[in-house]
């Protein structure tokens, strides 16, 4: 059991993210959740609960320690200095500013200990787009965060963690055109150094097995379908290999994902968003965590996103939400050690 909460950043608030809590909150005892408290405002989540006739006991908070005793009989809430006004489905350019403030808040808390770790329930980045957020998601916003709290630089990277597949792509939030553009030998090998140290410290595998795809069809086919394996992607694989890491590939990317190959390495690492994202979502969407590796503090999500077009209707699942908590109760309390 951890000792101190999870911080849950609130996400947007016209989509499913807060329901989701409400439910998982309700069910804690049964599902024997960690304790956790979200950063939000408080009227709005008021407002939420009524809308969906759900009756969620809710307690405001000022200092972290003040959770334990408020979590077994309230859900705890540290109120935001912004405000949300309550309109599912429907996005909002003028939340913007409360969500940033929610995921700030919650890596303030990450990182100075007063939370064991992070979760983070889904934002839409087209209306943080449009109120100038920077940054090409979630992911990239967190390295950028722990690079400036902490002076020290961060490599985020993306995993997506289910009950029998963990996947990592090495480019993530960007054009499939700007791939082969995009993808050196420095980041492939900062990816797996990355991946290969999170899972020993984060998972307790002591010598993770990893699995690498390569970027053309069929791993190039000897350099008849594309060059990279042959040119940057072998070259890097090799050199980890003499250091000891335990890596396969460059491997095809339409054999890696079955039932037998899987059971022959801890993780996927492949060349780009969706070969790594679809077989994680198509083999286990609903249990699937994305797990950002490489920052100072732990960070969990729920594998989806904030589905506007069901958001208030209560048909909604919590299960990704549920197996967020859990993962990230596990690997703040060292669960996954061996």
């Amino acid at each position: 059991m951890i000792e101190r909460p999870l911080a849950v950043s609130c996400g947007d608030p016209s989509g499913i993210g807060p329901e989701l809590l409400f439910r998982a909150y309700m069910r804690r005892e049964k599902l024997g959740l960690p304790p956790f408290a979200i950063l939000c405002d408080p009227d709005f989540l008021d407002a939420r609960a009524s809308r969906m006739g759900l009756a969620v006991p809710m307690r405001g908070f000022s200092e972290w320690s003040e959770t334990a005793s408020i979590f077994p009989d309230a859900l705890p809430v540290m109120a935001l200095k912004a405000r949300f006004d309550d309109c599912p489905r429907e996005p909002l350019i003028a939340h913007a500013a409360g969500i940033i403030e929610s995921i700030d808040r919650g890596v303030d808390a990450a990182l100075s200990g007063e939370a064991s770790a992070l979760v983070t329930l889904p934002i839409a980045k087209a209306p943080l787009y449009e109120a100038g957020f920077a940054f090409p998601g979630h992911t990239e916003y967190l390295g950028a965060l722990a690079e400036k709290q902490t002076g020290h630089a961060a490599t985020p990277v993306m995993m997506l963690a289910g009950p029998g597949l963990k996947a990592v792509p090495v480019t993530i939030h960007v054009p499939i055109s700007a791939v082969p553009g995009l993808l050196t030998g420095e980041l492939l090998e900062e990816t797996l150094r990355i991946t290969h140290q999170d899972l020993q410290t984060r998972f307790g595998i002591p010598k993770p097995r990893i699995a690498v795809s390569g970027l053309n069809p069929h791993a190039g086919e000897s350099g008849k379908m594309g060059r990279e394996e042959i040119e940057l992607i072998e070259p890097v694989l090799a050199r980890l290999r003499q250091e000891g890491m335990e890596i396969a590939g460059p491997l095809p990317a339409d054999t890696m994902f079955h039932e037998r190959a899987r059971a022959g390495y801890d993780v996927a690492v492949c060349m780009y968003h969706d070969q790594a994202l679809i077989a994680a979502k198509a083999l286990a969407f609903d249990e699937t965590v994305n797990v950002t590796l490489g920052l100072p503090f732990i960070r969990t999500s729920p594998d989806h996103g904030t589905a506007f077009d069901i958001a208030g209707k209560g048909i909604a699942r919590e299960d990704s939400v549920v197996a967020a908590l859990k993962m990230a109760a596990d690997m703040a309390s060292g669960s996954f050690s061996s």
